[in-house]
């Protein structure tokens, strides 16, 4: 079989590796980028059937290209957002291979770049970026019951309510895809008892802006470190219904049971720390700062914009806050299936280069790896907040496409490699 040659390979062909193939093409790299299914395939087949984007089509987006269903304060259906990412390949005419597998990457001894064992065969690069994002291996606890003892499937794995079996269901995670999918299974006639962590919990919009516009204009996208004991702090906030805030306690007064973070199941049974009501007040807390951040930047900058008072109103504490529930029953309940809304793990097993630290992450600087040669884009932070959003990774492709550009003019210099 022929060795295909090329300057720079691309893995993935989600937002990351799409991003990543305009800025190489605008600058003149050659490149190939590959995708062992279908361009953007985990938007099509690990969403549920009714997600939406969570932020509005005028702001997660790339630069290049509007949505042309969606309007600009809409939130694009999953679909949609899909579609959108192959008609922006297309756009650039970005080349891509579908339904190529990677196996193996790695450098070359005694001559420059890399060497990609794949299923169409063997090929050489000078560059590798890892574009396969944060979302490659659903994340189940090791506190999960055996599978034999109640219907157990992951969020990513998650469809519609119609899919489970009958009684009641437990969603632990209350980031967005776990709070989203708590909520449509309760207005499903669900009963739904949802596991509630630490989280941040921006509003939808105040005082006539969406929270996007607000992060925006307080720099709050942009921070470039995060903050200390926040790692594992998910964000609620959702773009389903048309877009609205996520209240924990109007969940629980519309017929959501609210439990703290599950700790461990056993006979049956199933335990909660007795942390709800801190992890609620803590979510209220972040809340109320972005409003009071939000309104200091308004009179700092004189705008006049509508005041809403009632964003600060909160409804009374529910049973479930007052009382909270620290163990149930699994059988007496009726609760007969769990949906892990418990997050992804990244898997760089095909990836055999020095590029990690100690614990196995990628070791990097804004995607730049410790591997000469070796980029990794679109993961959580990989120079800034918004680093996995659409936008963020376009800003962080182009980046990464600098970086090998310069490379590649000094690797074209008169006889350096001959």
């Amino acid at each position: 079989m022929t060795v295909i040659t090329t300057d720079t390979l691309v893995v993935g062909a989600g937002q990351a590796g799409v991003a990543t193939s305009e800025h190489l093409t605008k600058l003149g790299i050659d490149h190939l980028v590959l995708e062992k299914n279908r361009i953007a395939e985990r938007w099509r087949t690990q969403r549920w059937d009714s997600l939406v984007a969570n932020g509005p089509a005028w702001h997660d987006r790339f630069p290049g290209l509007e949505f042309t269903k969606t309007g600009p304060d809409g939130f694009a259906p999953k679909e949609e957002v899909a579609d959108y990412l192959v008609d922006y390949a297309n756009m650039n005419n970005s080349p891509i291979r579908e339904g190529v597998e990677v196996y193996k990457v790695a450098r070359n001894d005694n001559e420059a770049g890399f060497t990609a064992e794949t299923s169409i065969g063997t090929i050489k690069a000078n560059h590798v970026v890892s574009a396969t994002g944060p979302f490659q291996e659903p994340a189940i606890p090791p506190i999960a019951p055996p599978a034999e003892q109640i219907e157990q499937i992951h969020s990513s794995q998650y469809k519609n309510p119609a899919q489970l079996p009958g009684g009641g269901v437990l969603v632990i995670g209350a980031g967005s895809s776990g709070t989203q999918i708590a909520d449509e299974l309760n207005r499903a006639g669900k009963k739904v008892y949802l596991s509630v962590g630490a989280h941040d919990r921006p509003p939808r919009s105040y005082r006539g802006r969406d929270f996007v516009w607000w992060l925006g204009v307080l720099g709050l996208w942009d921070l470039e470190t995060m903050e200390p004991g926040k790692e594992h702090v998910t964000i609620a906030v959702s773009g389903a219904y048309g877009g609205k805030t996520i209240n924990f306690r109007e969940l629980a007064h519309e017929g959501i049971n609210l439990v703290g973070l599950t700790d461990r199941f056993a006979d049956g049974k199933v335990t909660f720390a007795n942390n709800l009501v801190e992890n609620v007040n803590a979510g209220d807390a972040n809340n109320m700062e972005l409003l009071d951040l939000a309104d200091a930047y308004i009179e700092r900058n004189g705008l006049d914009l509508p005041e809403e008072p009632e964003a600060r109103m909160q409804p009374a504490d529910p049973e479930c806050m007052t009382n909270p529930i620290l163990e149930l029953d699994l059988a007496a309940e009726g609760i007969t299936s769990i949906i892990w809304a418990t997050g992804f793990k990244q898997d760089f097993g095909w990836l055999a280069v020095d590029a990690y630290d100690d614990s196995g992450k990628p070791s990097h600087q804004r995607g730049v790896s410790k591997e000469p040669g070796v980029y990794f884009i679109g993961l959580p932070w990989l120079s800034r907040r918004g680093s996995v959003f659409l936008w963020g990774v376009w800003h962080d492709a182009k980046h990464i496409a600098g970086h090998i550009a310069t490379q590649h003019s000094y690797r074209a210099y008169p006889n350096a490699y001959k």
